[in-house]
This record gives structure tokens, C-alpha cells and sequence, in this order.
């Protein structure tokens, strides 16, 4: 496992088409709130969100697996353009499953980016583990890589970058429209 910028792993990375995210500990900070009537809600870094969005621009798929149910993880997916998403699933190798028939991509071309124990029976069969900088101890230890950023902190979005720099799409998707380099946005050679 290699860590943060320069250690991302751009040989396995290449000729990922699906990028399958946990939402608790990867997509937000892991903090639940529900207020006094029941109604839960959770925080989304903008970022993340928008290296999602580059990402689908760069012809890279998404989906989201999860073991809890919430309303706001549909809203949050219906707002990025996310297709494919599992719900309620605490087998996640089974969501795995589903979320590959549905997108039709094997495991063999998918990334998955997880932060517990939950995730690992999936994340174990990806090409790809990947893993917030927060991650569970044991989650770390079976990630190929996991970011420099914390979960719902800028680790989806970082771990999106190099996804887009292992497809070669940079330039297009981001150094064109935004006038900034891998090097400026943190990427090493």
C-alpha cells in the first residue's frame, strides 16, 4: 500500500471503468446526524463532487454501495449523475454483484474506495482498493492505495485525479477547461 500523491498506483489504475464508492467514511466524514425527528442528514465535500463529475467526463462510471439506507444518498447521486446505486447492502461483495451486472463491468475493471471492515469482501475483489487517509487500520492494509485526505474531506476527489490521469484524459478534462497541470494540482512524475 502507497500513500498520497506520488504513490498512486497509475499501472493498476489503467483501464478502470467504474469507480465504486462507499458513502459513510469515503463520501462524507462518517458522522450521522438526526435530529429530533428522526430525519437523518449527512455532509458532502464539494470537491469530491466535482472530481466525480470530471470523472464521468472522462468516460469513467460510478456507483455507490452502501450498507445503510438513506434518502439522502439518492438526492446525493441523482445531483452528481450517478446511475448505479446499491442501498442497504451489508454483504458488499453481493452489492458488488449487482452494481457490475448493472453497470456491465466485471470486477477485473472496477476501483472501489471503502474505509471499514464492510468493505473489504468487495474491495478485495476490484483491481482497484483504494481508501481514505482514515481508513480502518485493516482496510489500509488491503488498499493499494489510499489518499491523502480524509473521507467526505477530498479523498474521492483526489483518488478521481488519478484515475483521470491513469486514463489520459488530463488534459481534456481538466488542464484545458481549468488551465492547471497535474503538478498543480499536486500529482508528481
Amino acid at each position: 500500500m502507497t500513500s498520497s500523491y506520488s504513490g498512486f498506483p497509475f499501472a493498476l489504475a489503467q483501464g478502470i471503468r467504474l469507480l465504486v464508492l462507499d458513502v459513510d467514511g469515503v463520501l462524507t466524514g462518517g458522522t450521522i446526524f438526526i435530529d429530533d425527528h428522526g430525519v437523518e442528514t449527512k455532509g458532502f465535500h464539494v470537491r469530491d463532487g466535482h472530481g466525480i463529475k470530471m470523472l464521468q467526463r472522462a468516460g469513467i462510471d460510478v456507483a455507490i454501495l452502501t450498507g445503510r439506507t438513506s434518502g439522502v444518498v439518492v438526492h446525493r447521486a441523482q445531483d452528481l449523475g450517478i446511475e448505479h446505486v446499491v442501498q442497504g447492502s451489508l454483504r458488499k461483495s453481493e452489492g458488488l454483484d449487482r452494481l457490475c451486472t448493472m453497470a456491465g463491468t466485471p470486477p477485473d475493471q472496477c476501483a472501489y474506495m471503502g474505509d471499514d471492515v464492510v468493505d473489504l469482501p468487495a474491495m478485495r475483489r476490484c483491481r482497484l482498493a483504494l481508501a481514505p487517509q482514515d481508513a480502518h487500520p485493516c482496510v489500509q492494509g488491503v488498499a493499494h492505495w489510499h489518499s491523502s485526505f480524509i473521507g467526505g474531506g477530498g479523498a474521492v476527489r483526489q483518488a478521481c485525479e488519478g484515475l483521470i490521469l491513469a486514463a489520459g484524459a488530463w488534459q481534456e478534462i481538466v488542464e484545458k477547461p481549468y488551465g492547471v497541470s497535474p503538478a498543480d494540482c499536486g500529482w508528481t512524475a
